[in-house]
C-alpha cells in the first residue's frame, strides 16, 4: 500500500534463497527501492530459505505487534555430529547407530510442548556482550544458559531408512533454535544427528505459498497492507480525531474497554497505535501526516 507519493509502506512475503543472509535480502531491497527503512522480522541461517517478513518504510515501527510463532520444515541427518549443529560445520562424532522411523516418531514426542533448549554455540545470542559464535571461534569457554520455549507442533513428514534421513515439520514460539533439535533428537536416539536443510514455511501470518521470490520484484505491487496482517482491535476514525491523532492528541475512549494497543484507522490506512486507557485512548506512534 502507498500512503503518499513516492512514499511506500507495508509488509513484504519475501522467500529468502539458501546462501542469502537476511540482511543481504535488506540490502538488496534497500537497493532497488532507494529505501533505507527496510527491516526483517526474523534471522534465517544462510543455509536455511523460506519465509523472510520483511517491513517498508514506517511499517517497520510495527515489528513488535507481529504474531512472531514459527514454522519449518527440517531435514535431519542421524548418524553424525558436527560443531555448529547443522551441516556447515565441522564433523565433530560418527556414530555406527541406525535408527527405524518408531525410533525417530517416539523420540520427537520429547519435544512436544514447552521445552528447555540450549542455543547452540555457534548462534548470535550474547553473553557478556559478545555473541556466542565469538567465543566458539576462538575456542573460549561461556556457559550457555537454557531457554524455555513452545513446540505447537513436531511431526515426522518423511523417513529415508538407508539414507538414515528425516523430515520434521515443526511449529514453534519465537527464539526456537531448530539445530539444537536436530541435535538433541539424535543425542535422545544415541546416533548423533544434525541439520541439513531448513525452509522456513511460516512466520506469524505470513506463509510460503505466498512468499515472492527476490528475482524480478514489484514491490510497490507486492506491498501487503499491515491492516491484514496485524491482529490487533480496529478503530476507525472520524476526520476530526485523525487531525487530533497528528497533534499527539488523546481521544475520547468510544470503546468503553481498556486495550493495550489497538489500530487507529482512518481511509484504510493506519493513523496511529494506541492505548485505551479509562475515558481516554492515548496515541503511541504516529504513522499519518497532514
Amino acid at each position: 500500500m502507498s500512503r503518499t507519493a513516492g512514499s511506500l509502506f507495508g509488509f513484504l512475503n519475501i522467500y529468502k534463497p539458501k546462501g542469502m543472509t537476511s540482511h543481504d535480502v535488506v540490502s538488496f531491497l534497500r537497493r532497488i527501492t532507494k529505501i533505507k527503512q527496510i527491516g526483517h522480522t526474523g534471522t534465517l541461517d544462510p543455509f536455511a530459505e523460506g519465509v523472510l517478513p520483511v517491513c517498508i518504510g514506517k511499517a517497520t515501527r510495527l515489528i513488535e505487534y507481529l504474531e512472531d510463532d514459527k514454522e519449518y520444515l527440517a531435514t535431519i541427518q542421524f548418524g553424525t555430529n558436527t560443531s555448529t549443529y547443522d551441516l556447515e560445520g565441522e564433523i565433530t562424532e560418527i556414530f555406527e547407530k541406525k535408527v527405524t522411523k518408531e525410533d525417530v516418531i517416539n523420540a520427537l514426542k520429547n519435544f512436544e510442548g514447552e521445552i528447555s533448549q540450549l542455543p547452540p554455540i555457534y548462534s548470535a545470542i550474547k553473553v557478556n556482550g559478545k555473541k556466542l559464535y565469538e567465543y566458539a571461534r576462538k575456542g573460549e569457554d561461556v556457559v550457555i544458559s537454557a531457554r524455555r520455549v513452545n513446540i505447537h507442533k513436531i511431526e515426522l513428514k518423511i523417513f529415508d531408512e538407508d539414507k538414515q534421513t528425516a523430515q520434521v515439520l515443526i511449529s514453534c514460539s519465537k527464539g526456537t533454535y531448530i539445530r539444537s533439535i536436530a541435535y538433541d533428537l539424535g543425542k535422545i536416539l544415541g546416533c548423533g544427528a544434525h541439520l541439513i536443510k531448513l525452509i522456513r514455511t511460516r512466520a506469524g501470518k505470513f506463509y510460503v505459498e505466498n512468499s515472492l521470490k527476490l528475482d524480478n520484484i514489484n514491490v510497490s505491487k507486492s506491498l501487503i497492507n499491515p491492516l491484514d496482517i496485524l491482529t490487533l482491535p480496529v478503530l476507525e476514525v472520524t476526520d476530526s480525531e485523525r487531525i487530533k491523532i497528528i497533534h499527539g492528541q488523546p481521544l475520547k475512549n468510544k470503546i468503553s474497554k481498556c486495550v493495550d494497543f489497538l489500530i487507529l484507522v482512518y481511509n484504510n490506512n493506519i493513523s496511529a497505535i494506541a492505548t485505551a486507557d479509562g475515558d481516554k485512548i492515548l496515541v503511541k506512534k504516529v504513522f499519518d501526516t497532514l
